[in-house]
């Protein structure tokens, strides 16, 4: 199983994409704005190279995961001890391969997953830290809202592509 790394380089840029339009004021950024007590003037502050350069680096270790997570022959390769070793796989390995080694590898599947993963990961994370840090729910469902669509996204880009 090859993958493409231009795949995984693009499925990055999601986050960037998605935040651009979802943090827009015209969207929900007057709303996330508000929640947090920020101002135009003190987001203009900020070092953009810094929070876009890490916020694409974070992004592509999140592809990593979600690669495993999207891609159901990473767990195959990964139980005969990965790359290196699939030269000394046993034949069944192979024959496995040979019959499942493209299945469910569609943008469909993999954006189930994604948004799975956004669902059930991502927003309990973002809930949790929420309620401690007396956020409202507005906060919460904002940011939820943002990683559901991107690592839906992430994940079809992924699976389909990769």
């Amino acid at each position: 199983m090859e993958i493409n790394p231009i795949a995984l380089l693009l499925a990055a840029v999601v986050t960037l994409v998605v935040g651009f339009i979802w943090y827009n004021p015209k969207v929900f950024g007057t709303i996330w704005m508000r929640e947090n007590n920020l101002t135009q003037e003190e987001l203009r502050t900020g070092n953009m190279l810094k929070i876009f350069g890490l916020t694409y680096v974070f992004s592509l270790m999140i592809t990593v995961i979600l690669m495993a997570l999207t891609i159901h022959q990473t767990g195959a390769i990964g139980m005969v001890g990965g790359p290196p070793l699939l030269d000394k796989a046993q034949p069944s390995f192979a024959a496995f391969m040979a019959d499942y080694g493209t299945a469910y590898r569609t943008f469909k599947h993999g954006a189930l997953h994604g948004f799975m993963s956004g669902l059930f990961f991502a927003f309990p994370v973002i809930g949790i830290n929420g309620l401690f840090e007396r956020k409202s729910w507005k906060y919460i469902f904002i940011h939820a809202g943002f990683w559901i669509v991107s690592l839906t996204l992430m994940g079809g880009i992924i699976c389909g592509f990769a």
